[in-house]
Parts: structure tokens; C-alpha cells; sequence
């Protein structure tokens, strides 16, 4: 009697073994493109494909639009989560730019200043004023996605063989995604690089399920996060071509100035520029005829500097900012 219960014992132990799964930290087959991690300017086990900078070139902060419709398909079809996430461990690793928090951690910062200022928190806490640091760029990401099936491999290999083959090419398809980033300058809001970026991958999921083993395990496992995967991929893609134009930049120029309108005419528009008094300060200014800090008054300095430009420019000195004027501080 003892040794039968001995042997239901053991069958029960070897059951609940066999039905036991291993948990395997660091998967390669769980990773997408962004792996590894990032500290500071250290990152560690990233992606050999991943483009990276000698030195920072600013901070950066990620704009997502989540009323956009990408993004809902985004987080409703494909039960995905914000982007934000996987481009902030790109560009910290990339050490191209420094990330600052303007997303949803930001109500948790600015929570953290509203305790301070009631008192709640401990006065050592060092929650003063002028502390936080400024965005000197914009990085917004976009999605463009698709899911094609791949008829013509799946009738080729229906034809080489037979139901099984007609079965495994049904199962067949490919998983697109095509990505944008666009990179703008927070004070001026001159677009400075965009980025498009694009991957693809096929799903073999019926193939794993018919021959079993390694191959199925594989299989399956790819096709239940290709989406996510291949959004990775497309990201990666992009930020790389960011990088690659910020690494060889070469600002664009208008003659006259960004946003002194332009040199395309339009009919029945006046050709002639305009200037406030404290630009046309801020130009003396840079000419050498000094000032002072300018303040938008044109008093008796302004009025004497300004005779003085005149006169330099062999214009008519009036005192004023005419339009004569107003061209040859523009040049």
C-alpha cells in the first residue's frame, strides 16, 4: 500500500514538473531592435545598429500626439503602449541628445513642486524654483501602418506541396510599418531634420504549429509581437537617419532672415520689411553703434545711434527707423 502511494506521488510530482514553465530573463527571442539599457552617457548591450554621437548636441524632449489616428490604432488594434518609451532608450543611448521629461511623468514632477510649495514636504527637500532644464529640441514620431498577406509565396509553395504546402503559404504574410520623426528647434520652431523610416517581417505562425520543435516555438512566439517588433525596427530606422542628418547639419538660409517675408512675391502684397524698435536696437547693436540693453523706446540714444548708421550707410539721417533704414539693417 505504502509503495503505491509512493508511486502516485511521484507520477503527481513528475506531472506538475512537465507542466511547469521556465522563466528565462533576457530572451533574445522576447528583444525587439532597442535593446540593452542606458545610463548618463553609458549605455550598455544596445543595438550594433544603432548611430551614436561623440558628444550631445542638446536636450531633447518626445511630443507624442495621441489624438492622432496612428495612435489610436496604435493602442487599439494592436493593444500597443505610447512610443516613448523605446525612442527615449534609442536616444539616450545614442548620446546625440539628452532626454527631459515632458510627457505624463511630468504630472508626478510638477505634483512633487505643488507639495513642496504647501508645506508637505520635508524642508531639506530641494524642490526650489529654476531647477528644471529646458528643451531645446522637439522630437515628434508618427505611424503608418500595414499588413499585407503574401498570396503569390503562399500559392507557390500550395503548388511545391500540395494541402500541407497550401496551408503553411495560407499563413504566410508580412507585417509593414513605415515611420516618421520630425526634429524642430523649441525657440525658433524651424523644423531642423525629419526622418522617414520603414520595416518589415514575415509571420511563419501556422509553419511552427505543423512542424513542431525549435522552429514552431520560434515562429509563434515572433508572429503574436510582430507588430510591435517591426514598429520598433521602423523607429530604430528612423532615429538613425535623424541622427545621420543632425551629424552632417547645415542650417538653411533666407536671404534677408527666417521670417522676414520670404522671398516669394505675392501680387498685391507690400514688398516693403518691417522692424520693431527693439529689433532694430538689437541691430545696432551687432553694427557697433551701442545702445544700451534694448527696451523697445526709441529715445534720445536710439535716435543719435541711428543718425549715426545712417550716416554710415550714406542714407538720409532722419533719427527714425524709416524704411531706408529698416533695409539696411535687415542686410
Amino acid at each position: 500500500m505504502n509503495l503505491r502511494i509512493q508511486h502516485i506521488a511521484i507520477a503527481a510530482f513528475t506531472l506538475g514538473m512537465t507542466a511547469c514553465s521556465t522563466m528565462q530573463m533576457g530572451s533574445s527571442e522576447a528583444k525587439t531592435e532597442a535593446t540593452g539599457s542606458a545610463g548618463g552617457s553609458q549605455s550598455q548591450n544596445a543595438s550594433s545598429k544603432l548611430e551614436r554621437c561623440d558628444a550631445s548636441l542638446g536636450t531633447i524632449a518626445l511630443v507624442e500626439d495621441t489624438n492622432a489616428p496612428w495612435y489610436g490604432i496604435l493602442t487599439g488594434q494592436y493593444r500597443l503602449g505610447s512610443t516613448s518609451p523605446v525612442l527615449k532608450l534609442m536616444i539616450q543611448q545614442s548620446n546625440c541628445f539628452v532626454v527631459v521629461e515632458r510627457g505624463r511623468a511630468m504630472n508626478n514632477m510638477m505634483q512633487e513642486r505643488a507639495l513642496s510649495q504647501s508645506g508637505e514636504l520635508r524642508s531639506n527637500s530641494n524642490f526650489g524654483k529654476g531647477q528644471m532644464v529646458s528643451a531645446d529640441y522637439s522630437l515628434s514620431p508618427s505611424i503608418t501602418f500595414s499588413n499585407n498577406n503574401a498570396g503569390g509565396v503562399g500559392a507557390a509553395v500550395g503548388g511545391l506541396f500540395g494541402s500541407v504546402g497550401a496551408l503553411v503559404g495560407g499563413s504566410l504574410s508580412a507585417k509593414e510599418a513605415s515611420t516618421l520623426l520630425t526634429l524642430v528647434d523649441n525657440r525658433s520652431g524651424v523644423q531642423l531634420a525629419a526622418a522617414e523610416g520603414s520595416a518589415k517581417n514575415w509571420d511563419f505562425g501556422a509553419l511552427g504549429g505543423l512542424l513542431g520543435g525549435g522552429f514552431g516555438a520560434v515562429g509563434g512566439g515572433y508572429a503574436n509581437t510582430a507588430e510591435g517588433k517591426v514598429i520598433v525596427a521602423a523607429f530604430m530606422d528612423s532615429y538613425n537617419g535623424i541622427v545621420k542628418a543632425v551629424r552632417s547639419y547645415k542650417a538653411q538660409e533666407v536671404k534677408g532672415g527666417l521670417g522676414t517675408g520670404g522671398n516669394l512675391a505675392v501680387q498685391g502684397a507690400s514688398s516693403q520689411r518691417s522692424m520693431t524698435v527693439m529689433e532694430a536696437q538689437t541691430k545696432l547693436n551687432e553694427f557697433g553703434f551701442n545702445v544700451g540693453k534694448p527696451d523697445g523706446n526709441l529715445g534720445p540714444r536710439t535716435k543719435s545711434q541711428l543718425s549715426r548708421f545712417q550716416q554710415s550707410r550714406k542714407i538720409p539721417v532722419t533719427g527714425v527707423l524709416d524704411q531706408a533704414t529698416i533695409e539696411e539693417l535687415s542686410k
